[in-house]
């Protein structure tokens, strides 16, 4: 095979005719796909190689999507130089290349402030992955890991296995509770409330009696008095837990158990309700009652 037989078939690769362009545009592609291959193959080996796990997890991830962005943007911009028809049409819009970034910035604001606010998370890093995090969302205070930081978003797995899906931008302007910081230990506020007309001291002796016996408790830091309501007496019951998860189990299981020995002893939860009381009957309704007497 000499350099004859090969000129036919070299001519269908030339970049400036249209069956070149896309052969060469397919070589590109293959090209991006081996390249983002071996650069994620290439984060798992150090990964997993990190056995004392100095490497942040949520930065290394959220690098490798940056770095295959720029793997693929390399490839288009390199391929747009090899292309005649394409290099020429980017020597034509670089003229007005100051309008074009102006309108794609403005277009694509929302998108590049995620993508900004996604590095100031990794460089800050008030949360890593696998963190439980306690945030404000419209559908109310949503709890749940860090299950993935993406170049805009990041995704909250709940306990109910839902996936909440927030911003960049808006989860760096919002104020959160990490769950998993250094200290897991938590402390379960349980608020219990009595009538007035119940001894104090026998309501706090049953409301310490029943966290004593609960398995989940650590400790019991005591049940002071916090306030004196319009109709009852409120006490804030506080106990040190394992875990935020323990502490929310905890505090369902006081609320049972607490009105379960709060019947058994006879003890009042106050609750709402109205006095109504007649000084006189409408003229009728006495002719109506006296008619009934007779």
């Amino acid at each position: 095979m000499n350099w004859k037989n090969l000129q036919p078939w070299a001519s269908h690769v030339h970049p400036g005719t249209w069956s070149g362009a896309l052969i060469i545009l397919a070589f590109f592609v293959l090209a991006g796909l081996l390249l983002s291959h071996l650069l994620r193959q290439g984060i798992r080996v150090v990964v997993a190689r990190d056995h004392d796990n100095r490497l942040d997890r949520m930065s290394v991830a959220f690098l490798s999507k940056v770095a295959s962005a720029f793997v693929w943007i390399l490839i288009l911009m390199l391929y747009a130089h090899m292309i005649p028809a394409l290099d020429r049409l980017a020597t034509a819009l670089l003229a007005s290349v100051s309008v074009a970034s102006v309108v794609f910035g403005l277009a694509a604001q929302s998108t590049l402030s995620n993508f900004v606010a996604g590095f100031s998370l990794i460089f800050y890093r008030p949360f890593r992955l696998g963190d439980k995090l306690q945030i404000s969302a419209p559908t109310g205070v949503e709890t749940g890991t860090v299950e993935d930081v993406s170049l805009g978003y990041t995704v909250l797995k709940t306990y109910d296995n839902r996936r909440v899906i927030i911003s960049n931008a808006s989860i760096s302007n919002t104020t959160m509770v990490n769950l998993s910081a250094r200290e897991a230990r938590t402390m379960a506020v349980v608020p219990i409330s009595i009538g007035y007309d119940v001894d104090i001291d026998a309501a706090r002796a049953v409301i310490l009696e029943v966290a004593a016996g609960l398995p989940d408790i650590e400790e019991v830091v005591g049940c002071p008095v916090t306030n004196l309501g319009a109709s009852s007496v409120d006490f804030s019951l506080r106990v040190w837990c394992a875990d935020s998860g323990v502490a929310a189990g905890v505090r369902n299981a006081l609320l049972e158990a607490v009105k379960k020995r709060f019947d058994a002893a006879g003890i009042e939860i106050p609750y709402a309700y109205q006095n109504v009381q007649i000084t006189k009957l409408p003229e009728e309704f006495s002719k109506a009652e006296r008619a009934d007497t007779e």
